[in-house]
This record gives C-alpha cells, structure tokens and sequence, in this order.
C-alpha cells in the first residue's frame, strides 16, 4: 500500500472532520494519523492526514473531496518521498556542515542537489561529500546579474526547497517571488529582535540574557517571513560578543534542522504571515 500525506485548509464550519473522514473511506484510504487545527479568528479549518492506500486517483479523489468542503478549499496529496534542495552559503560553515553530514547518512530527509556559494571558502569541504559546489561570486556584477546566475544553477536541478544556510546576501523581491514558500533561511536571532546584520552584536549592546535562533520562509520583508521555529540560549554579563556567536551556532543548528525536518515532513502550513505545525 501507498503511504500519502493529504493536506487540507479551508474555511471552518461545523462536521468537517465527519466529512472528511468519509470521503477517505469511500476512497479506501486508512488513516494512520491525524492532526486538525481551527483559527477561530480568522475561521480557517487546517488538518494534516497520514494514511494508506492503493491505485488513488488523485483528480477524482480532489473533486469528491471539494464538492464536500466549502469553496475555496486547498487540498494537496503529497506522496511521501525525499524532497530536493538546495544550499546557499557564504563562508560560515556550521550549518552546511550539519546539513552535508546527515545528508551523507541519510538522515536530512532530504536530498542535498547543489551547494552555491558566494565565495569558494566551502568548495573543498562540500566536494569531499560529493556534492557539486558552485562557485557565484557576487563581486563586480550587479544584483540582476549575480542572482540569474544562481537560478540559472537552481534551475539544473529540480528543487522542492532552498535553504539560506547562513548566505549573507539580501534576495530581491524579484528572486523571492520565483521560488514562494520554497526559501527557508536560519537568522541568528530570536525575531523580531535584531533583525538584519550583526544581531550578536546588537543582542551584547542591549545586553540581552537570552539569544536565540529562528527559522524562517523569506519572504520580501527582510527577516520578517513566516516563522517556522525559534530556539533560545541563557547568557550572563560574561559574555562577549565572540562567546555569543560561539554559543549561538549551535543554537542556529539545532533550529534549522528541525525546521526542515518539519517541512521535509510536510508538517508546517503557511497561513497569512504565520504558520501552523503539526509535531
């Protein structure tokens, strides 16, 4: 039997579950899991349905469930398989690392298809793990230029997600735009505080106690796209800015791992400027 994830979201009204559930029946799907979530103020009715099944037809299957929920509902069947991504970076190392690792052992949930950098600092290390490293150095061109290239090199591949993993470079809204709720990036900081550059050391001049890590989808608000998760670390007066970069990382690790895992896992809706997680 065929392992399917069918996610749903559509306005909220009274026997939607009941619903459902019975379209999945007449399908001869088996419910493995099932997660629903209600935005009372907004009325809008989220679910995350795990089952079994065979031989589904997914466009008559789409239809019965439509005819059944109120109009304008989404309705997305996604079979369970590794997505494919891409890794933007710059020099630092910590987060391409992680990735590179679990990527090696299977254990990303996710298949690493390119690493572009903006420097070659993270050529060598990538190439060690057989992974093709494309070098796009953003000196001497302007945006357009630099930022065609890099599609230029996405569009290789056939890329579910890309993930900012610490690529310091701004994206135009033209770049985001092409690749909606597909960019994912980790900023070393606990938004909304401290957005944009150096937030450790704007988190040392306002003499934070706790620093943080979130990830994020990118939209054209710098920093300010739909958080996915956010992790945070105690600090005292005793740390400097070097000790809050250093305990940091493993903060901006931690965070960006789990949230593509909830997204590789088709976990995370994105409603407005927020999401909603199913764990």
């Amino acid at each position: 039997m065929n392992e399917l994830i069918i996610l749903i979201q559509c306005s909220d009204e009274v026997g939607l579950v009941t619903k459902i559930t019975q379209v999945l029946a007449s399908n001869n799907l088996n419910i493995i899991s099932m997660h629903e979530y209600v935005d009372t103020h907004n009325k809008k009715f989220f679910t995350r349905i795990a089952c079994r099944g065979d031989d589904l037809q997914e466009e008559p299957f789409k239809i019965e469930m439509s005819e059944k929920l109120p109009h304008g509902a989404v309705i997305t069947i996604v079979v369970q398989q590794l997505k494919k991504i891409a890794v933007l970076v710059t020099k630092d190392y910590h987060c391409l690392g992680d990735i590179l690792v679990r990527n090696q052992f299977k254990t990303l949930g996710a298949q690493v298809q390119c690493v572009i950098g903006n420097y070659s600092y993270l050529q060598e290390v990538t190439q060690q793990f057989s992974v093709p490293y494309f070098h796009i150095s953003h000196h001497e061109k302007d945006k357009q230029e630099f930022e065609t290239e890099i599609r230029n090199v996405i569009d290789q591949f056939d890329i579910d997600f890309i993930v900012l993993a610490k690529f310091m470079r701004i994206l135009s809204p033209e770049f985001v735009e092409n690749y909606t709720k597909k960019i994912i990036n980790i900023h070393h900081s606990f938004l909304p505080a401290f957005v944009g550059a150096n937030p450790y050391k704007q988190a040392f001049d306002r003499g934070v106690k706790i620093i943080g890590a979130t990830a994020h989808f990118v939209t054209n608000n710098l920093d300010e796209g739909p958080i996915i998760t956010q992790h945070t670390a105690s600090i005292d007066h005793t740390y400097g800015v070097k000790e809050m970069i250093r305990r940091g990382r493993e903060t901006e690790k931690a965070v960006l791992l789990e949230a593509l895992q909830l997204v590789f896992e088709d976990r995370v809706f994105i409603s407005g400027n927020k999401t909603i997680v199913f764990k």
